[in-house]
């Protein structure tokens, strides 16, 4: 790497919140150590050659000292009580526990999924409240002034890159520790030689895929992947070429890349993160176009049965241009004996994004898709196993030409969403510079739900970004992945270390954080298209702990630093 600006558009800024803690005695059978966590949160110089990248966080703290995790403080508070809030434009607020995971007991909410570049205040409006168990005024981020051995806090930090994709570092520095103010009753089984509290403190660093402060382990789910086939997602036409830069797919080299190039890499990448896993789920996949004048039925239907097979699944995702061309330009069936049907196993549509796509079949019909998703759901689902479907679509539905109406996606969404006709379903969808986006917002929504829930749609304006978006739903069924766990001790000094840990922006990309160089081909950069990523940190200080804590010292800061992915291999800064 060089700091030559002839060469790189370099771009980088670097918040820290700091996060430390210290302890002098107090009463409880010799057991307890009083502790506090302080920060600092300075925002350094931007170094900006050409472009521009913003690195915004958000937060939210919760504290369990024997009576559940309580609201500490977080980031935005727009009434300051701890709880992450924002106004919702009509008098009232937006708040963390609107938005709680209806999956998971432990869930107390979800950082605002609504957060993005244009409402996250700097961090010198952040707020950082009162310690819930004293009441003193905190003037860092966590200054608690009376922890003991049982107790337990989280963070789980939203980071928003506002501009170009970046990879991101986690950091800590200026680490320090005191034996403190020291009691008899510490005396009596330690030596004054320097602060034992970080190595007491075990710490879990986690991907938050779902932003609600837990660590989540797997559970078993049905899949269908609910694919947009029509003609604007691989012809230049209608769009469906993105760029005329080189992609390799599956081993295919082709000159220029369309959107359902890159829905093939992503969802293969999605299966095969799955298998390798070995998630418990099943995977089947849907497809849906519109249809030409003489056609009697839209051209909708099931590409590959839900099955627990991942290979199977795999392998029918492969060569999605011919598949995808067999339905839009296709002339007859499989058997060449009916006109008026098509379907992926033709074999006759034409695949050249560039030729003349005028006599395609027109219309999407994004309900029918969801439609036959559902019943594929119903047919081969699992009692008992949650019920998932995700939409992918470009564009809004409507008629094509030929004799039949197209159902309304709502409808059909609020179909699958809810008990009956069953299964009750989450419905996900991922709108790729779509005209319509609040259609597909408006079909998004957990089982049982009305819909329109932003955390499960996702607004996707540079495709480029389609296989982070499926790498961050892949997270979803699968344990959430942990980058360390380990003393507190050891954590802050991989934190520490050189440039800190490298973070992946898309974990379908099986990268080892602690082990693997920053430059390694499977870690990603973070995306720049308003999705949110998050990091947990989870801090317990084990009841067995006794005495040999007492008046200790320890305190940190922790920050995040990104640099522009353009022209940058990941390396990071020269030390």
């Amino acid at each position: 790497m060089t700091n030559d600006s002839t060469n790189f558009d370099l771009s980088r800024r670097k918040l820290l919140a700091g996060l430390g803690a210290v302890g002098v005695a107090s009463a409880g059978a010799g057991l307890g150590t009083t502790a506090y966590f302080n920060d600092t949160e300075t925002l350094e110089g931007n170094s900006l050659t050409a472009g521009e990248l913003d690195l915004l966080v958000d937060w939210q703290q919760t504290y369990d000292y024997g009576e559940g995790h309580t609201f500490v403080n977080a980031h935005p508070d727009h009434d300051e009580d701890g709880e992450q809030s924002i106004p919702d434009g009509e008098g009232g607020q937006i708040k963390y526990s609107d938005f709680l995971d209806p999956d998971d007991e432990d869930s107390t909410g979800e950082n605002l999924p609504t957060l993005d570049c244009e409402n996250i205040p700097p961090i010198s409006e952040a707020t950082f409240g009162t310690d819930p168990v004293t009441g003193d005024e905190m003037n860092t981020l966590v200054q608690l002034s009376d922890v003991k051995p049982g107790d337990e806090g989280e963070i789980t930090f939203s980071l928003h890159l506002c501009d170009n994709p970046g990879y991101v570092w986690m950091q800590a520095d200026n680490v320090s520790e005191s034996e403190g103010v020291n009691t008899d009753a510490e005396l009596a089984v330690d030596t004054p030689d320097g602060g034992d509290l970080a190595q007491f403190i075990n710490a879990t660093l986690w991907y938050d895929a779902d932003c609600d402060n837990v660590r989540d382990e797997a559970e078993p789910a049905d899949i269908m992947l609910t694919l947009d086939f029509s003609g604007s997602m691989l012809y230049r036409e209608y769009g469906g070429v993105i760029s005329d830069d080189p992609i390799q797919v599956n081993g295919d080299n082709f000159p220029e890349t369309t959107k359902i190039d890159l829905v093939e890499l992503a969802a293969k990448e999605f299966v095969q993160y799955l298998d390798a896993q070995n998630a418990d789920v099943q995977v089947g996949i849907a497809y849906f176009d519109g249809e030409k004048t003489d056609d009697a039925e839209p051209r909708t239907g099931i590409l590959q049965d839900m099955t627990s097979d991942l290979s199977a699944v795999d392998a029918s995702l492969s060569d999605l241009r011919q598949k995808l061309a067999n339905v839009v330009t296709s002339v007859n069936d499989a058997a060449g004996d009916d006109p008026l049907i098509s379907d992926p196993f033709d074999g006759d549509g034409d695949p050249d994004p560039n030729s003349n796509a005028g006599a395609i079949a027109t219309g999407t019909y994004i309900g029918e898709g969801v439609d036959d998703a559902q019943d594929e759901l119903a047919s081969a689902g699992r009692p008992g196993t949650k019920a998932v479907n995700i939409v992918l679509s470009d564009g809004e539905s409507f008629n094509g030409t030929g004799s039949t109406q197209f159902s309304s996606p709502q409808d059909a969404a609020t179909d699958a969403r809810s008990p009956s006709p069953g299964p009750e379903t989450d419905l996900y969808t991922v709108s790729v510079g779509s005209a319509n986006d609040s259609v597909l917002q408006d079909m998004a929504g957990a089982a049982t739900s009305p819909g329109n829930d932003p955390q499960f749609f996702y607004d996707v304006d540079d495709p480029v970004a389609i296989p982070t978006v499926f790498g961050v739903l892949a997270s979803q069924f699968v344990a959430e992945k942990i980058i360390m766990e380990d003393s507190l001790d050891n954590v802050l000094a991989a934190l520490s270390s050189g440039n800190g840990i490298p973070l992946d922006g898309n974990i379908l990309t099986m990268y080892n954080e602690l082990t693997e160089p920053a430059t390694d081909a499977d870690r990603d950069a973070f995306e720049g298209n308003g999705l949110m990523y998050c990091i947990g940190l989870d801090w317990v200080l084990p009841f067995e702990v006794g005495n040999v804590i007492q008046g200790d010292t320890l305190a940190f800061d922790l920050g995040f630093y990104t640099e522009q992915e353009r022209h940058n291999d990941g390396a990071g800064v020269s030390a």
